[in-house]
């Protein structure tokens, strides 16, 4: 797995869109099969266990593992990469022979590598990687783990690991060849890797141990770290996803396990991942400033997704974010007694500006860059958090509560529901419509795993606990409409 450079394009702006009414039909295209993981969205809980807050990591007072490691040199990462690789091996040997009938065979080689001169498979660089020709598994202990573990902590380090394994469970498997596409590779890659993160959520792991809140954020966010640059063609052979795609893939594994990842194939794939169906447009488009023009466009865009009868659409104005009676969730707010969107460009502008990245770290063909800096998302990470405050508008003229223990996810749901009809927008005139591009749910899925998310927040800016739950009810709306949002989520 090599770490690439973290994207940034945006949507265009526009004005024809195209009118969806409300539960009486889907706002969205919906996908055949199963598009999500197969349990049910909860506030309360992280596919059935329970939201945990407590420490992750490392489990304290357990013996080191033991591993015969090529260019072993010792360093921490080198001890965590050990103690990742025997929890991961742990569980391959028990889930293989349950869930497929098969011995599990563990790898011939593992290696250490340091990205400054260390080579194997024909790889150099920042990467962790499966290499079939020898059957060994590599990492890199200049770059790489290091970054992980610093910027994510060190059960970063167990998902990437678990992920190249996921590569190894498919040849011992046997069910890819070189005709399978990578992107399908790489979605059961991802799915493999999310059952064995349940494993350890489920407190099982000997080494390792992750909360289902904060813990299990910073592995999604690991997930983000690891993704394609915006835009790349999904028959690349280096393909990953986009962070949309390879978290979706992550929840399959972590919810319905296994055997639901070897049922990933090339139908499937082309059905759901992101990266097809972009129009050209949208994939050209530029980051774009929220100012009043940008704000009537996405106004209409909303207008025509949830188009109503029952009551006048909400309104946005420009009111510092808080509503007139000084309540709010600022830096926007959906304010009930008036039925407006209250704004505050200024801070919208902040949180939609760009991420500015350091100089990359390594050679190619991997990109490693740190953690993006300042505090932009990108632009569409703002316009979801106004589009979240127009969906309570929408509650609240279907006569839903806007503070239940469900707010939360209907919103975000309603918001991906947004987002799924403009993604399937083709006009070839960028001034004609509001566009959806290939970064945009990325910066979606940036703003869901953040503390201060909004897309996942009630009216008093309650926000549903678990990173996980907040992405799943966004991928619900994008994936199935908005039907979805208020059966599932009533």
């Amino acid at each position: 797995m090599m770490l690439r450079g973290t994207p940034h394009i945006v949507a265009g702006i526009a004005l024809a869109l195209v009118a969806v009414t409300l539960v009486s039909a889907c706002a969205g295209q919906p996908i055949p099969g199963r598009a999500r993981p197969s349990a049910d969205v909860s506030p309360a809980d992280v596919a059935g266990l329970p939201v945990t807050r407590g420490p992750s990591g490392l489990r304290p007072g357990v013996p080191r593992a033991k591993l015969a490691v090529q260019g072993y040199a010792g360093t921490q990462v080198d001890k965590l990469a050990v103690d990742a690789m025997s929890d991961i091996n742990t569980f391959w040997s028990q889930a293989l022979p349950k869930d497929f009938g098969k011995r599990f065979k563990q790898v011939r080689k593992v290696k250490s590598l340091n990205s400054a001169n260390g080579e194997s498979c024909g790889q150099t660089g920042a990467a962790a990687y499966y290499c079939a020709a020898d059957d060994s598994v590599s990492w890199d202990r200049g770059t790489l783990l290091p970054a992980l573990d610093k910027m994510f902590g060190s059960m970063a380090i167990v998902t990437v690991l678990a992920d190249e394994m996921g590569r190894v469970v498919q040849t011992r498997l046997g069910n890819v060849n070189r005709a399978t596409p990578a992107i399908v590779m790489q979605q059961q890659a991802d799915c493999y890797s999310g059952a064995v993160i349940r494993w350890v959520a489920e407190g099982k792991a000997k080494h390792f141990r992750v909360s289902t809140g904060d813990g299990l954020n910073q592995v999604l966010a690991t997930l983000m770290f690891v993704r394609d640059q915006a835009g790349s063609p999904a028959a690349d052979p280096d393909v990953y996803g986009s962070s949309f795609d390879r978290i979706t893939a992550f929840q399959f594994g972590f919810t319905d396990g296994p055997v639901r990842c070897s049922e990933i194939d090339e139908t499937e794939v082309r059905q759901r991942v992101t990266e097809l169906g972009f129009t050209q447009a949208a994939e050209a488009s530029a980051n774009v400033p929220v100012d009043d023009s940008a704000l009537a466009l996405l106004e209409q865009s909303l207008n025509a997704t949830f188009k109503q009868s029952a009551a006048a659409p909400p309104q946005i104005v420009d009111n510092a974010g808080i509503c007139a009676d000084g309540t709010g969730t600022a830096p926007t707010s959906f304010c009930p007694q008036d039925n407006t969107i209250a704004v505050d460009e200024t801070a919208l502008n902040e949180l939609a500006a760009a991420p500015t990245q350091p100089r990359a770290a390594t050679t190619t063909p991997a990109t490693a860059t740190a953690a993006p800096t300042g505090t932009g998302l990108g632009d569409f990470a703002a316009f979801a958090e106004v589009a979240s405050r127009y969906a309570l508008g929408v509650q609240r003229a279907l006569g839903m509560p806007l503070d239940d223990k469900n707010a939360g996810l209907r919103t975000a749901c309603l918001t991906g529901a947004w987002a799924g009809v403009i993604r399937h927008h083709t006009s070839t005139d960028p001034t004609a419509q509001l566009l959806l591009g290939p970064a945009d749910l990325d910066e979606a899925v940036a703003e869901l795993l953040s503390p201060t998310s909004m897309i996942a927040a009630d009216v008093n800016g309650e926000r549903v606990p678990a990173g996980f739950a907040r992405v799943s009810s966004f991928q619900d709306g994008f994936l199935q409409g908005s039907t979805v949002c208020t059966s599932q989520f009533s």
